[in-house]
């Protein structure tokens, strides 16, 4: 049944959003944002029972979540998510991740395109609701860091992935710069690097957040790899998803966040100023990621000035609180830590 659309004082359809894998990580911290300045957003998931949404929400903020179970991979169940609920803003981060696209590439390619795919000619479809969608790509679309001759990776650099989730990703943002030189449908890839905080407990570079979830609980832990990476705060990240799905951008954007670049050691060196027990407890060892990790984001800082970077201590301090408040509720998860 097709919900009743409203419009506001000045005629304009009123804005719902539809957030597409809102049970995984950055999805849920869309809706917790979206949740807390008095949205009612539509959550589209094959999962409706979320430990990242439960960990992040009250049960009363919970309770303004619209729940949608479905398969991003059947198209008129996305096509119905969209039409029978009015849906003005796509925020698309259905996928799965590195290690598991590696796996089965089949069904990495059948939710991280097809899925995508289905969002798009969905809203081509219902253009007459949706104004843009604003999906997640990577900064796994770029090659490892000697492919560009060191140094910061301009703007314009080209898309080199070295993974099965990369180029999956580089598809996504082809087929959108598609849709747009066909059917004038405007959207914005991101493309996060390493990005942390609570919920982040699978994927290649989970391990700089699975390291303060230790160190809480008193476990030792090693984070599996080692050289440059760039950490992107989990809410900042939230928060640009939110502003290019509401800048009236046109046409296929692209965006490469940036947030603090460092060395993982540095990383650890934070750590132990903030949580002094890491120094016994947290490591790292393996080979650095396949991946560049030092970008110029000059092109989001244009078209989106004032960008906010939480600093690398604050963001821990922050994620480590939260963990801390979760244990003494007894309801912090250390499932992912054995993995």
């Amino acid at each position: 049944m097709t919900e009743a659309i409203s419009t506001n004082s000045t005629g304009h359809t009123e804005s719902r959003f539809l957030v597409t894998g809102a049970t995984g990580f950055i999805g849920a911290w869309i809706v917790k944002e979206l949740v807390e300045r008095g949205d009612r957003p539509w959550v589209f998931d094959i999962d409706t029972n979320s430990t990242r949404l439960a960990a992040l929400l009250t049960p009363e903020q919970m309770s303004s979540v619209q729940l949608i179970q479905g398969d991003i991979t059947q198209f008129k169940e996305v096509e119905c998510a969209l039409a029978d609920h009015g849906i003005t803003h796509v925020l698309h981060l259905a996928g799965i991740q590195v290690p598991f696209c590696a796996a089965d590439p089949l069904r990495g390619a059948m939710i991280n395109v097809v899925g995508t795919l289905n969002v798009f000619e969905a809203a081509r479809r219902r253009r007459d609701l949706v104004r843009n969608i604003v999906y997640a790509s990577s900064a796994a679309v770029f090659g490892p860091e000697e492919t560009y001759g060191g140094g910061t990776v301009p703007e314009g650099a080209p898309l080199l992935p070295g993974t099965h989730y990369g180029v999956f990703k580089q598809c996504n943002e082809g087929n959108a710069r598609v849709y747009y030189l066909d059917d004038g449908l405007s959207s914005v890839g991101l493309r996060p690097g390493a990005v942390y905080g609570v919920g982040r407990d699978r994927g290649m570079t989970s391990g700089p957040t699975k390291a303060i979830k230790a160190t809480v609980v008193g476990r030792p832990y090693t984070i599996r790899f080692t050289g440059g990476v760039d950490l992107q705060y989990v809410r900042d990240t939230a928060h640009i998803f939110l502003r290019c799905a509401e800048a009236g951008l046109t046409g296929a954007k692209a965006y490469t966040l940036r947030g603090d670049v460092m060395q993982v050691r540095d990383f650890l060196n934070c750590l132990g100023e903030i949580l002094p027990a890491s120094r016994a407890l947290a490591k790292a060892a393996g080979k650095a990621l396949p991946v560049s990790y030092d970008f110029d984001d000059s092109a989001l800082q244009h078209d989106l000035p004032g960008v906010h970077r939480t600093p690398l201590a604050e963001g821990i301090r922050e994620t480590a609180g939260i963990f801390q408040r979760l244990q003494r509720a007894g309801k912090l998860d250390t499932t992912d830590l054995e993995s």
